[in-house]
């Protein structure tokens, strides 16, 4: 955790830069612990184990910024360290719009536990997890005499934030983390090599999924045996909670103050339009306690809140810090999203299956990207073809194409089963008349 001592040095740093010529400081200190375990076919393939303690100070100098890093945390070796670090910025370019926030924003405390760090992350021994990653291996191995290779793999992470700002912002934040993953490749016909994986994530050991981890992955792998090009068309395309977020990714990039004030956007001057159909409802809500990306504040100290992105289809909110809102001259928002949701609807993926009379469902995307000024995209995919609500022949080497705004607006249904081990938590997703291309 962040000790008492190391706050007092970031006071002691902020006084120190201001007395040296800043007119502006941020503080922001890092403590965190990881560790890693990845098996290969029953064996210890690679172990990792590391610490951190460091300091980011932010320096405004006469309208010019800089930023510099250290983990040498003593008063000494600090001043010339801050010393040198302003007088680098003085060379840098002048950019006004490098300011902090306006207080008034910032996050004033009082918010209740959001419960995401697990109290017993340190009771967690070592060789209980490699255990946990040698289980979920052997889950694979000897089980089907295709296979090629089995791995398995466990990490966890926990980290404490403190954040200090020279015009009055305090804040500290901590979290845990615990993952299993598991992959598998197998034997195909002629040269494919079929594979696939499977992972759980969770915030507390006690709660992750420990068990059918690997089992998943070899059971997702074998579906893929005779995969191939189906043909050219548009079908309806069902996209699986496991990736359905890949689909939101462009979108959001496009709401950053960055790329708006770029003009690098699909999304300029849409605010308060109808941009997608009114399917489409996606909230921003940061105050879920024990859930993945709650935060009371952001990395500038604005105070975070529910927010909708998207209600009906209207876009509702940009995301701009305070560099862009100071560049585009507009009121600044946040910078970043924190727990995002699409509107779920009734059905999971398997009854959003059987809904379909034809389509293709997709399991995983290979490559592919999306222009972020026009929204026209082009994405390589894997999966199924679905015939009168059935998975019938696996498909690969196929692309869908076309453009992010008309693909929202043919969004027909959307499933109740996002996952939990994201910030973002995108169900499954089901649009019609989508572009294929293949045979």
């Amino acid at each position: 955790m962040i000790t008492e001592d190391n706050k007092k040095l970031a006071h002691w740093a902020i006084e120190f830069a201001l007395k040296n010529g800043c007119n502006a400081a941020r503080v922001s200190l890092y403590n965190g612990t990881s560790s890693s375990f990845e098996v290969r076919d029953m064996r210890i393939d690679k172990l990792q184990q590391a610490s951190e303690n460091n300091m980011i100070i932010q320096l405004f100098v006469d309208g010019r910024f800089g930023s510099f890093s250290t983990n040498r945390l003593n008063k000494t070796e600090l001043e010339n360290f801050i010393l040198n670090g302003i007088l680098s910025t003085c060379y840098l370019s002048e950019d006004r719009a490098r300011t902090l926030p306006d207080p008034a924003r910032f996050y004033t405390g009082g918010g209740a536990d959001l419960q995401l760090m697990d109290p017993r992350f340190d009771a967690v021994k070592p060789d209980e997890k490699v255990a946990l990653a040698m289980s979920v291996c052997e889950e694979i191995m000897g089980k089907d005499n295709r296979i090629i290779s089995a791995n398995a793999a466990y990490s966890d992470e926990k980290d404490y934030k403190y954040l200090i700002t020279s015009n009055g912002f305090e804040g500290e934040a901590c979290g845990s983390s615990f993952n299993v993953s598991a992959s598998v490749s197998i034997k195909g016909e002629n040269e494919a090599r079929p594979e696939a994986y499977w992972f759980d994530s969770s915030i507390c050991f006690d709660t992750l999924i420990k068990t059918g981890i690997g089992t998943k992955a070899l059971e997702r792998t074998l579906r893929k045996l005779g995969q191939k090009k189906i043909a050219s068309g548009k079908y309806d395309m069902l996209v699986d909670p496991l990736c359905s977020g890949r689909l939101l990714s462009p979108v959001m990039d496009a709401l950053y103050g960055s790329s708006i004030q770029q003009k690098n956007s699909f999304m300029l001057d849409k605010m308060d339009q109808q941009v997608f159909n009114s399917r489409m409802t996606l909230l921003d809500q940061p105050h879920q306690p024990g859930k993945v990306g709650a935060r009371y504040f952001d990395g500038e100290g604005i105070a975070t809140s529910d927010r909708a992105v998207f209600d009906q289809g209207v876009l509702k909110t940009y995301y701009i810090d305070t560099y862009a809102a100071n560049k585009l001259q507009m009121e600044p928002t946040i910078a970043s999203p924190s727990i995002l949701s699409v509107q779920p609807g009734e059905k999971n993926l398997q009854e959003l299956i059987a809904s379909m009379n034809k389509g293709i469902l997709i399991t995983g995307f290979n490559g592919g990207n999306c222009n972020s000024s026009t929204g026209d995209f082009s994405y390589g995919i894997e999966g199924f073809l679905i015939e009168q609500g059935k998975e019938t022949q696996p498909i690969s080497e196929m692309n869908i194409t076309g453009n992010m705004i008309s693909l929202w607006n043919a969004l027909l249904d959307a499933g109740n089963d996002p996952r939990d081990y994201s910030s973002w938590r995108i169900p499954s997703l089901l649009f019609e008349g989508i572009d294929f291309s293949g045979l």
